[in-house]
């Protein structure tokens, strides 16, 4: 599913996914053999297979929901 990336106003990563109408802040970020791993505030996780360092904001990419 493809989300945005983006910055709240205290500097925090949010991601918004469009298809549920759902903007939540990232609670936990884990690096793992394939990339990264988001857990969101509603206990979402999501991985994130091919993320450029340094994070730029905002940005559309593709997630894939594991829980």
């Amino acid at each position: 599913m493809k989300v945005m990336l983006r910055q709240n106003s205290l500097g925090h990563l949010v991601v918004y996914v469009a298809k549920k109408d759902l903007e939540e802040e990232v609670v936990k970020q884990e690096v793992v053999e394939e990339g990264k791993v988001f857990t969101l505030a509603n206990g979402w996780e999501l991985a994130i297979p091919t993320l450029e360092e340094p994070l730029r904001l905002p940005q559309t990419i593709e997630a894939k929901r594991l829980a």
